[in-house]
């Protein structure tokens, strides 16, 4: 085994937790996520020339990388291959961000959001899923910042503590990310 796949030869690259910068940048992206969602006076007005329902497909695929990716870096870490966690983490920040990037442009264009038509019981498997989903999604924000600057500066005690929560509920959210965007499909306009 080389040196790069052994946690115990790592020594910290620096010991700052960048919290200011990690609560600032996740503040603004639930306060924009809110903002396009619940503000009314926000949002594109105009006439799209596309299928804007597109771009919950879109959401769906990147949540689904997301997950691989997720899945793909906990084996990769499990096997002690920093190298390989590494990129499958940078490919899973990726693809939530080209998520980000469509789920923020699909809430702008969109003049209202779909309502979900479902009936009795999985109506409520429905808004379970989805309340859980979106109350997780912006806690995973802080969270995975964190782990990834703590990772990637080598703050390996910082790092497996905030691992611990981080990743299963970043599998849950990419996970039902994508069971939320099926159960809705039907819906779109």
């Amino acid at each position: 085994m080389d040196k790069g796949t052994q946690t115990g030869n790592l020594k910290p690259t620096t010991n700052k937790n960048f919290t200011g910068l990690i609560i600032t940048v996740s503040v603004i992206a639930n306060v924009i996520i809110l903002l396009l969602f619940f503000s009314p006076a926000i949002g594109y007005k105009g006439t799209v020339g596309f299928d804007i329902t597109l771009l919950p497909r879109m959401n769906a695929i990147f949540n689904s990388f997301t997950f691989i990716f997720l899945v793909a870096a906990l084996i990769s870490i499990l096997k002690k291959n920093i190298k390989l966690h590494r990129g499958f983490i940078l490919a899973a920040f990726s693809s939530t961000l080209l998520f980000l990037v469509t789920y923020l442009t699909f809430h702008y264009l969109s003049p209202e959001t779909a309502k979900y038509g479902g009936e009795g019981f999985i109506r409520t498997v429905y808004f379970f899923i989805l309340i859980t989903h979106s109350f997780l999604a912006a806690i995973i924000v802080p969270l995975a910042l964190f782990a990834l600057v703590w990772g990637w500066t080598m703050q390996i005690a910082k790092h497996k503590k905030i691992v611990r929560w981080t990743m299963p509920i970043w599998l849950y959210v990419s996970s039902t990310g994508v069971i939320v965007y099926l159960m809705m499909a039907p819906y779109y306009k």
